[in-house]
């Protein structure tokens, strides 16, 4: 048992948790021209209020999260290519330990002389300092190699775009305060680029633990389609599919579950997940678990009442090829920005051919495209920055990234004497690995074809 779980993850595979962050280190050690600095966050979310919960589980940024395993508030860590002594390369600091906090809340990773060869075995540091250390330690290094550049985790790329400038951010801040305190002698550059192209690519542990996500979330989907029929709200099912996910896991879901029937499922982010189940209408659903530092990230749309409709068929056949078309087109070398449009045109010609043509009326809630098809998935379950620049970038063997073309809006048709007229929304989500050649869809054990889904959803006699 590791008694650190949660405030110290471990990766899967054979190799050790200190050996797997160390090489990522050194990985990004290679990549840095100066002293590379990261900065966790300092505080548990919403502790900065005065009512907050004492119960607050930790969420690190992701850079931290990748380079460390530490999932703790108050780290410090700097990269150093120029250092001589191959154990002054790498120094972490930590909060010191605080034996009243750990009686009310659990033991932590933190700085005490005593338990310093502990904390070194555990995250492969040779080199750990107290946190209130690191301002004179940054800067002494400064002064005696003369350095005249700094580089620092913080998303330049992403606070250019004035429409989504913010100060909020707690790389941005400590960004801030590097530049103040070393006003007129360094220059401080950001190294976020050069670190998510290489957090961007998993490596062999960090798959395994993304096929394990996939293997409990493939679990607990189909027992949730089995027991579909028993439950009566948005709230019911949420909460089954939710259990069933965790109490296979080691950890939390990895985002907070969709569960959205009929019209709800036009808004992208439902997280009310409060309201009936309504017989005819379908449920879109959005759902995840963490393994490990991955997830997976899987939506499914499916019948209340077991049985899709003639709309609701034509119209989730449209979704399903668009995300096998889009599948088939994905390979290195290929950019998300252009891939992502070809989606929305094949879904747009196929409404004309296979719906309008059959004298079908709709109205979209959006403009063409509701969404990006592909995200990246990593440390973070939308990984990469918030605008995703990384579109357009060529994908790389070993990158995840989701598909998950959707269709939103109101459509009207008369089938077989039978008038149907809905506000509908439907989405089908798979995460696919990029190999050497294409793409493997590591979702594809959960079931999305119509026949599957019906025949898991009726009840045995």
């Amino acid at each position: 048992m590791n008694r650190y779980s949660q405030v110290f993850l471990t990766p899967a595979g054979d190799d050790s948790a200190a050996k797997v962050y160390h090489s990522r280190r050194q990985k990004m050690l290679k990549k840095l021209q100066t002293v590379g600095i990261f900065a966790g966050m300092d505080r548990n979310p919403g502790s900065e209020e005065v009512f907050t919960e004492i119960g607050n589980k930790m969420v690190q940024d992701p850079a931290m999260l990748f380079l460390t395993g530490l999932n703790e508030p108050g780290c410090r860590l700097i990269l150093n290519p120029l250092a001589e002594n191959a154990a002054e390369r790498e120094v972490l600091f930590l909060e010191e330990k605080d034996a009243f906090r750990e009686f009310w809340t659990g033991i932590k990773v933190a700085y005490s002389e005593e338990g310093l060869d502990e904390i070194k075995k555990l995250t492969g540091f040779k080199t750990i300092l107290p946190k209130r250390k690191f301002w004179n330690y940054l800067k002494k290094i400064v002064e005696e190699k003369s350095i005249s550049k700094l580089e620092a985790f913080y998303l330049d790329f992403f606070f250019r775009n004035k429409k989504f400038q913010t100060k909020d951010d707690h790389n941005w801040k400590f960004a801030q305060e590097l530049k103040r305190k070393f006003k007129g002698k360094c220059q401080i550059e950001s190294l976020a680029f050069k670190h998510f192209m290489l957090r961007a690519v998993l490596d062999p542990m960090r798959i395994a633990d993304s096929r394990r996500a996939q293997e409990w979330t493939k679990n607990a989907y189909e027992e949730f389609l089995r027991n579909f029929h028993s439950f009566k709200t948005e709230r019911d099912a949420a909460l089954f599919l939710n259990y069933k996910m965790q109490v296979q896991s080691d950890g939390d879901l990895a985002f907070p579950t969709i569960m959205a029937c009929g019209e709800n499922a036009c808004c992208l982010h439902y997280v009310k997940n409060d309201e009936p189940l309504q017989d005819g209408k379908l449920v879109l659903m959005d759902f995840g678990i963490r393994a490990g530092t991955q997830h997976s990230d899987i939506s499914r749309t499916i019948p209340v009442n077991g049985k899709f409709n003639a709309l609701q068929k034509i119209l989730y056949e449209i979704v399903l090829d668009a995300q096998k078309f889009h599948q088939q087109q994905v390979k290195p070398g290929e950019c998300l920005c252009k891939l992502d449009a070809n989606v929305w045109l094949f879904i747009l010609k196929a409404l004309q051919e296979r719906f309008v043509s059959l004298g079908g009326k709709y109205k979209l809630l959006y403009d063409k495209r509701p969404h990006g098809v592909s995200h990246l998935i990593g440390e973070q379950i939308h990984e990469g920055d918030p605008v995703r620049i990384y579109r357009y970038e060529p994908l790389e063997p070993g990158m995840l990234i989701s598909n998950e073309p959707g269709l939103y809006g109101y459509f009207e048709i008369d089938l077989n004497g039978v008038h149907y007229a809905e506000n509908i929304g439907i989405r089908i989500e798979n995460d696919l690995l990029i190999t050497q050649n294409g793409c493997e869809d590591i979702s594809k054990n959960l079931p999305r074809e119509i026949a599957e889904i019906e025949a898991l959803m009726t009840p045995k006699k």
